[in-house]
């Protein structure tokens, strides 16, 4: 008896396995076109922050702090606008959080009003001395 019950299913396995149509099967989920760039995006902004958490502790000079955190700046630009360019920018910012009105109000946005540093996206907070940037009325 076992060996007959064994024999059902592993015919039923096979019988199931071999009638399955394509149709019926799920498409695979295709990757993100951005998902690479978002990631590449990520490690450039976790560089940034280790960078200036070095400058702090005195571990670099001002120089090679300027010239790192341009370098850094750059490709993080350069990032931006290819994500831009395969999504466009204001989905890009819809994604974020923020709202088609408050894309086109953040899009001019680019420096703190307490230190000056200035930024390629529209922040909440100054990535430099932290204090909260007001976003202008347009």
């Amino acid at each position: 008896m076992t060996i007959l019950t064994a024999i059902l299913i592993v015919t039923g396995s096979i019988l199931y396995t071999l009638l399955v149509h394509k149709k019926d099967l799920l498409e695979p989920e295709r990757p993100s076109p951005v998902a690479p760039l978002e990631e590449y995006k990520e490690r450039i902004a976790n560089s940034l922050r280790d960078l200036q958490f070095d400058y702090r502790v005195n571990k670099l000079s001002e120089h090679d702090y300027e010239q790192a955190k341009l370098g850094l700046e750059n490709e993080l630009a350069r990032v931006a606008a290819e994500i831009d360019k395969v999504l466009g920018k204001s989905a890009e910012r819809v994604d974020q959080g923020f709202s088609p009105a408050q894309v086109k109000e953040t899009s001019r946005q680019t420096a703190c009003p307490r230190c000056g540093a200035r930024f390629s996206q529209p922040l909440k907070f100054c990535g430099e001395c932290g204090s909260p940037i007001q976003r202008s009325a347009s």
